[in-house]
């Protein structure tokens, strides 16, 4: 998720494993093991730790956007580990389907820019032009590969040109698959002795499920797989759309849901499909947030949703978005935030490189101040830097 997804704005930047849970105990009282000791001996096979409300998780949250990308190529197994190692609380990944129905972590299904397919005369053919929720993209998309062509492909960094740095690791990670990832967070849960928190976005779902790849289902088989389709199993689901979440719900799926939230005049695609006029300034009345609890526990709104900027860029008076959310029993994770002076609010920018960092830790206690329940960063690092000195005071 980022302010890519905004219309008009994209150029801005197998079986679980047996656990036993039907033991038979012999003498006084023969039975199947309780649904609490069942719970336990997952949480063991999938990397241990017990209790996973998102509750109990620091506040603020630390989101490793798209892994650690402001470090790594993103939604690489390097780019997650690289944030679980360096202070993210939770690891974001974001589902685009292959043509045989693989779930793979992309941030978009056009992969021209995250992989180096365009250098590959095998695939030159598969260059095309598609209009994803009402934009005409040109480019190589993951519907048109299998997951055994697509892993041919190296990823590589999105924007060479703000993180040069990141292009010393272009072509060393492939794209992962998702159940790659979920192996990779068990494995890592084990040797941490606690779960690890996962932050996972249907990308275009609307698109997907008219194409006859629908998203829900796929993530719902595999959640259940490895353990996290539960309240506690801890993990986050996320779309931009309402509907994705709703079929979640419905297919039985119980992760607690964060509504992604654009710009105030845009709408979600299922609205725009459905013809519901409603629009996010809508959707973030009190009116809007009540409904959106009825299917969400959080929304993820765009930090300018929670301080507007004016026309130099600076930040000004604080919405009453926060307030009026927690009002509705909703927490709030918004994006995103990066240390580059291009990204930031003009308030916090620090020379003439717009490459350069600026004074990110002043830029992330001033978004914390507001009362907000986690967020979205590049620079999981920073951000965790910073939330210490903000609890400091």
């Amino acid at each position: 998720m980022d302010q890519e997804q905004r219309p008009g704005r994209r150029t801005l930047l197998g079986a679980a494993a047996a656990l036993g849970a039907g033991a038979v105990v012999l003498g006084g009282g023969a039975g199947t093991a309780s649904a609490a000791q069942r719970g336990q001996a997952a949480e063991r096979a999938h990397g241990g730790g017990t209790g996973g409300s998102y509750k109990d998780l620091p506040k603020p949250t630390v989101i490793g956007h798209r892994g650690g990308s402001g470090y790594r190529p993103e939604h690489t197994l390097g780019s997650y580990q690289f944030a679980l190692d360096n202070g993210a609380d939770v690891i974001e990944q974001d589902l685009v389907p292959t043509k045989d129905g693989h779930l793979v972590c992309r941030h978009e299904n056009d992969i021209t820019g995250t992989t180096d397919v365009a250098s590959r005369p095998e695939f030159a053919s598969r260059r095309t032009t598609k209009t994803v929720d009402g934009e005409a993209h040109t480019g190589w998309f993951t519907e048109d590969f299998t997951l055994a062509e697509l892993k041919t492909l190296r990823a590589k960094e999105r924007i060479p040109g703000t993180r040069q740095h990141n292009t010393l690791y272009d072509g060393v990670w492939q794209v992962p698959t998702f159940e790659e990832v979920l192996k990779w967070a068990d494995e890592q849960g084990r040797k941490r002795g606690r779960r690890i928190w996962l932050h996972i976005e249907t990308k275009h779902p609307t698109y997907f499920r008219k194409a006859g790849l629908g998203l829900e289902e796929r993530l719902a088989k595999l959640l259940r797989r490895y353990n996290r389709s539960g309240r506690n199993a801890h993990t986050f689901l996320q779309s931009f759309e309402p509907s994705s979440l709703q079929r979640l719900n419905r297919l039985g799926v119980d992760c607690p849901k964060v509504l992604l939230l654009d710009d105030l005049t845009t709408q979600p695609w299922d609205f725009v499909e459905a013809k519901d006029p409603r629009t996010v300034a809508d959707l973030i009345t009190p009116k809007g947030l009540k409904w959106v609890s009825g299917f969400a526990q959080g929304i993820g709104p765009w930090l300018n949703l929670i301080i507007p900027r004016d026309k130099n860029d600076k930040l000004t008076k604080p919405t009453t978005l926060v307030r009026d959310a927690h009002a509705a029993g909703l927490l709030l994770h918004p994006y995103t935030m990066r240390n580059e002076n291009s990204f930031l609010p003009a308030d916090f920018r620090r020379g003439t490189d717009p490459n350069g960092y600026g004074d990110a830790l002043a830029a992330f206690k001033t978004y914390f101040a507001t009362g907000i329940d986690g967020i979205f960063s590049d620079n999981c690092d920073t951000a965790a830097i910073a939330r210490d000195a903000f609890l400091k005071g």
